[in-house]
């Protein structure tokens, strides 16, 4: 059975999605990186970058959750897309895990959760976070998913962030993306995507940004 490290946040939560939606048998595992436990010894052995999601699976350790992904469809034979589209879908792929990701994880971060108001940050990340939803929003402009015409990783891949555009973006982002707000909510309509994202509820974590969540999610304020 597949370990599956996670907590609720867009990363983990879309490779719960393709568990659920592959059907894989899976152990749900809680890391609350609010208290810390992802730079507990135990778990830095399983991902020495000390971020979730990681999964372990018949020995075989995989973090970053695009590499797990990858990974998980190639065990499967699911949601992979056609072949003839290979190419594409490690393209898009690798779209979402060097360019959304980051850029919104940092457009959540300023406009959330920064200790200190940066306004250039700010903006900046903001931008690029538009922009790379605005390069999707062309992208399926006349397709109904990202890759191939069909379902596939790159979609759920998508969705962990697309799902969040409210609050990475702000309430009336959405105007702006009618065909990923389309796929978005077809995608969270599926009773997969409603079990991943409910699966956090299952556990107890911490729910308060607090100076002690601080100190241990931004560890770069101890040398400031």
């Amino acid at each position: 059975m597949i370990k599956f490290y996670f907590n609720g946040s867009p990363n983990p939560t879309k490779v719960a999605l393709f568990l659920e939606e592959s059907g894989l048998p899976y152990e749900p595992i809680a890391i609350d990186t609010r208290k810390g436990d992802q730079f507990s010894p135990d778990y830095l052995q399983v991902n020495p970058n000390g971020k979730v999601p990681a999964i372990v699976d018949e020995g075989n350790v995989v973090f970053d959750s695009n590499a797990i992904l990858l990974y998980l469809a190639e065990k499967s034979g699911k949601f992979a897309g056609p072949a003839s589209a290979r190419g594409e879908l490690l393209s898009w792929m690798m779209f979402v895990a060097t360019g959304v990701g980051p850029f919104c994880g940092q457009a959540v971060h300023f406009r959330h959760f920064a200790p200190e108001k940066v306004p250039y940050a700010d903006k900046r990340y903001q931008f690029e976070a538009d922009r790379h939803f605005a390069v999707l929003e062309q992208r399926l402009v006349g397709r109904p998913y990202i890759v191939g015409g069909e379902y596939t990783i790159v979609d759920m891949a998508a969705w962990g962030w697309t799902r969040m555009i409210p609050f990475i973006l702000g309430e009336g982002a959405w105007a702006r993306y009618p065909n990923l707000k389309r796929l978005s909510d077809e995608i969270s309509a599926r009773p997969a995507a409603q079990k991943a994202a409910a699966l956090k509820d299952r556990f107890t974590f911490k729910p308060d940004m607090d100076d002690a969540a601080r100190a241990v999610m931004f560890r770069h304020l101890k040398t400031a």
